[in-house]
């Protein structure tokens, strides 16, 4: 049985875009690094029914399976980018399991 692809879904609203340029100058190497793959990395969003939230910018990365996606998330490498994030965004972020 293989494993099933995973997919990390972010809403990201960038308070301080100066800072969170140094997150995304180096995570998305280092996402490909773990075989995760950009799908959707902001881009303009049409809202078709948001009775539950506001979508602001929409990040969408495809991950080989959920342990890898885990590894990469709780890595000490991706440690300090997180830090940039959390302190320079607000987000929510969720792993999916795909088909």
């Amino acid at each position: 049985m293989t494993s099933k692809a995973v997919y990390m879904i972010g809403d990201v609203d960038i308070k301080n875009i100066e800072e969170y340029k140094k997150y995304m100058e180096k995570v998305k190497p280092m996402i490909e690094s773990y075989g995760g793959e950009y799908l959707i990395r902001g881009g303009e969003i049409d809202s078709l029914e948001t009775n539950l939230w506001k979508p602001t910018r929409m990040v969408l990365v495809k991950f080989p399976n959920k342990k890898i996606a885990m590894e990469w998330y709780n890595s000490e490498e991706y440690k300090p980018y997180k830090n940039i994030r959390l302190d320079n965004a607000t987000s929510n972020i969720l792993m999916v399991e795909g088909l």
